[in-house]
């Protein structure tokens, strides 16, 4: 899976208000005065950047320079400090004792194995204070399967254009995207940037035992951006998990 390319059209394509939805369900798990908060699949930084503009001190981790890079000039222009790693998430390093982890926008469904989400979920652990609260979002395996099947979708405006095409991963509830970017160069002109994204996701039971397995003692399982349980067409998947 490449991203060379997306980075740098994330923002454009991405609805700011997901990431407002995303801040307002961490919101009553973020420790009061101010601590530490590790964002992990930070991307370009919305989620993170958030969170330090209300005093947190912030440390977001991804595997993609480029995602990184993007990040990086926007903690710049939004004058606030971030501390940003390069790190693997199913393979992270002991980088602090935080009160809070966050993984949203379905990250864990970039890993395709169950090894690597055991590892991920592993060392958030181990990297997360007593009593500390790890968040995270999946596709359920409706959107996989059901939604997802099949799907196109297109956008487009002046200057950036997409196209946007699932099908059938290799896994059991998987799925790959081939994304198709069209940006307008200088000379009005349009420059065509491919690539391939592939996803992967369990049922809850399963993300259950494995988050028991790395050793968190409550777990609160929710639905859509609400308090409510996940039903059978619920298409995203939160679950809130005390160390």
């Amino acid at each position: 899976m490449s991203y060379e390319y997306f980075p740098n059209f994330y923002d454009a394509l991405m609805d700011e208000e997901l990431y407002d939805n995303w801040f307002s369900f961490a919101k009553p798990y973020l420790p009061e005065g101010g601590g530490k908060v590790l964002d992990v699949a930070c991307g370009t930084a919305e989620l993170a950047v958030r969170l330090a503009k209300r005093g947190f001190e912030v440390t977001g981790i991804d595997l993609s320079e480029e995602m990184l890079s993007v990040a990086s000039e926007k903690a710049f222009q939004e004058e606030v400090s971030l501390l940003l790693l390069q790190q693997d998430m199913s393979q992270m390093e002991q980088l602090g004792a935080f009160d809070l982890v966050t993984c949203f926008c379905d990250s864990l469904n970039y890993l395709e194995t169950e090894e690597q989400v055991y590892g991920a979920f592993h060392s958030v652990y181990s990297n997360l204070r007593a009593d500390g609260v790890f968040l995270f979002d999946v596709h359920s395996v409706y959107k996989i399967d059901v939604l997802f099947k099949d799907y196109s979708y297109g956008d487009s405006d002046e200057e950036i254009s997409c196209i946007w095409n699932s099908f059938e991963g290799e896994y059991p509830h998987s799925v790959e995207h081939e994304l198709t970017f069209f940006k307008q160069n200088q000379d009005g002109c349009y420059d065509r940037y491919d690539e391939l994204h592939k996803e992967r996701t369990f049922p809850v039971e399963w993300y259950k035992k494995a988050i028991t397995a790395a050793g968190f003692r409550k777990i609160k399982i929710c639905a859509d951006f609400t308090d409510f349980e996940p039903t059978k067409t619920s298409e995203r998947i939160f679950f809130i998990c005390e160390k």
